[in-house]
C-alpha cells in the first residue's frame, strides 16, 4: 500500500493510536525528505493535542533513533552508561559523573546538548575550555572513549538526525512542551549512543522546565517507561531545583567548580549528594560490586580528576588543565560581591530568575545564534536558609561590562526573597527504578 503522510496526520488528528509501521514510515519519510516540514509540523501539533500511548511513544523513539547511525560499543571490555538531565541552574553533574564512572571501569560515551532558555548546557561549559572539541568525528570520539573511558561531546550530524529536524519545527510551532515529543527527542539520542544503562535526572521546582512535582513525575515515568520499552535499562531520580544545585552558575565558572569538586578543593554539599547518587545508581545497574564505596574512592583518590584531565587533553584541550585551571579560564572584566536588599534568612529563590540573570550577562542565548561569553555568571551563590546582611553577600557577580552587570545584579536580587526561615525541600524527591525485564 502506498504511504500517504496526510493519512497518518489525519488519524492522529482524529485521536487514533498509530501503529509502529505508520510511525516508522512517517519519521523515515521526514528524515529522507519525502515528508514535508509542513506535514511534520501538522503531525507534531496532532500529537501535542491528542498525546500518544506507551506503544506509540516507544515506536516514535525507535523511529527517530533509526533515522541515523546507532553506535556499537561491543568491542569495549566493560559496560557503558550515561545520564541525562532535563535542565537546571548550576547543574554541572555530568562533568564529574563521567570521569568518576570511567575511574571504576564504566565507559561513558556522553552525547550532550547546549543551553536552552534559562538552563545551562553541558557543551557550552566545555566550550569554555580552550581547544576542547565538542564536535569530533566518530573516529576520535570512539578513540577517546576507549582510551580514556569517557568522552563528552555534542550530537553528531548522523546521530538521530530526525530529532534535530523535528525539534527545529517544534521550536517554532509551540509544540516543545508535548511529553511524547520530549521523550522521543531525549531518548532517541541516548538509544543511538548504544548505551547499556541510563539514569535520568528530572528536575522539579522553580528552576525546572516542569515546575510542579506532578508534571515532573509524569515526565520521569514516561521517560523510564519508554526507555525500558525500547530495550535500554533506565531509571530516574526526581531532584529539587528550588535553588541552584552548585554554588556557581555560568559556563567557565561551573567548569572551575567541577575541577574544584574533582580535586577536593571545594565540594558543594547538594551537588555532591546528587552526583554520588547518580554515579552509584549507574554503577549498580552496570553490575559493579560495592558501588557506593567504589564511587567515593574514585573521587577521593584523585582517579576521577585524572580521567577528567585525560579526556580534556584527548579532545584537544590543555594537557595541564586540571593542574592550572586558572591559567586557561580567563576571568571576567568585572568581579564583585552582590548584596541583598536588607538582611535576614534566604527564604525563597526564583531559580529560573537566577538562570535568566546569567543569560542577561551574556552567559546564555536569547536567540539560537547569540554568541556566549564563557567568563560571566555568578559564584559563591548563597542557598536557602543562609543568613545574609550588608557584610555577607548572596553571590559574587562576574560581568563583562557595567551595564550588563547592573542589569544582572538587579535580576539576582529580585530572585532572592528574605524572611525569618526557609522551607525544607528534599534534594532527591523520588526514585523510579528500571522496569526492563532481563
Amino acid at each position: 500500500m502506498v504511504f500517504l503522510p496526510q493519512e497518518i496526520i489525519a488519524r492522529k488528528r482524529d485521536g487514533h493510536a498509530l501503529t509502529g509501521d505508520e510511525i516508522a514510515a512517517f519519521i523515515g519519510g521526514f528524515a529522507n525528505g519525502t515528508v514535508s516540514h509542513a506535514q511534520a509540523a501538522a503531525f507534531a501539533m496532532a500529537v501535542y493535542f491528542n498525546d500518544m500511548d506507551s506503544a506509540e511513544r516507544v515506536a516514535l523513539t525507535l523511529a527517530m533513533r533509526d533515522s541515523g547511525t546507532v553506535l556499537d560499543w561491543s568491542d569495549l571490555d566493560g559496560p557503558t552508561a550515561d545520564k541525562h538531565s532535563t535542565g537546571g541552574v548550576g547543574d554541572n553533574v555530568s562533568l564529574m559523573l563521567a570521569p568518576i564512572l570511567a575511574a571504576i571501569g564504566i565507559y561513558v560515551p556522553m552525547i550532550s546538548g547546549r543551553g536552552l532558555g534559562h538552563t545551562g548546557g553541558t557543551l557550552d561549559k566545555f566550550d569554555a575550555i580552550p581547544g576542547y572539541q565538542t564536535s569530533p568525528d566518530n573516529a576520535l570520539f570512539r578513540h577517546v572513549v576507549k582510551s580514556v573511558g569517557c568522552a563528552i561531546i555534542g550530537q553528531t550530524a548522523d546521530l538521530a538526525p530526525a530529532d534535530k529536524l523535528l525539534y527545529a519545527i517544534r521550536d517554532v510551532t509551540a509544540t516543545v512542551e508535548s511529553i511524547p515529543l520530549i521523550v522521543a527527542s531525549i531518548l532517541s539520542k541516548k538509544l543511538a549512543a548504544g548505551l547499556g544503562a541510563l539514569m535520568l535526572d528530572v528536575k522539579t521546582g522553580s528552576g525546572a522546565f516542569m515546575p510542579t512535582l506532578a508534571k515532573s513525575r509524569d515526565l520521569a515515568n514516561s521517560l523510564v517507561d519508554v526507555a525500558n520499552g525500547a530495550g535500554l535499562n533506565t531509571g530516574a531520580l526526581i531532584t529539587d531545583m528550588n535553588e541552584p544545585l552548585a554554588s556557581a552558575a555560568g559556563n567557565g565558572l561551573e567548569v572551575r567548580n567541577a575541577v574544584d569538586f574533582l580535586t577536593g578543593r571545594h565540594q558543594d554539599a547538594r551537588l555532591k549528594e546528587v552526583t554520588l547518587a547518580f554515579c552509584t545508581s549507574l554503577a549498580e545497574m552496570s553490575g559493579v560490586a560495592n558501588a557506593r564505596q567504589q564511587v567515593q574512592t574514585a573521587l577521593a583518590s584523585g582517579k576521577a580528576a585524572a580521567h577528567f584531565g585525560k579526556m580534556v587533553a584527548a579532545l584537544g584541550g590543555p594537557a595541564d588543565f586540571v593542574e592550572h585551571t586558572d591559567r586557561y579560564l580567563v576571568p571576567a572584566a568585572i568581579v564583585r560581591d552582590v548584596f541583598a536588599t536588607g538582611q535576614g534568612t534566604i527564604a525563597g529563590i526564583d531559580t529560573r530568575g537566577v538562570g535568566m540573570a546569567v543569560v542577561a550577562l551574556g552567559g546564555g542565548r536569547a536567540t539560537p545564534s547569540d554568541p556566549i561569553d564563557y567568563t560571566v555568571g555568578f559564584d559563591r551563590l548563597a542557598g536557602l536558609g543562609a543568613k545574609v546582611d550588608g557584610k555577607t553577600p548572596i553571590a559574587r557577580i562576574h560581568a563583562r561590562d557595567a551595564a550588563s552587570g547592573a542589569d544582572a545584579e538587579a535580576r539576582l536580587r529580585a530572585a532572592y526573597r528574605l524572611g525569618d526561615s526557609a522551607p525544607t525541600h528534599h534534594l532527591i524527591v523520588e526514585a523510579i527504578a528500571p522496569t526492563r525485564k532481563a
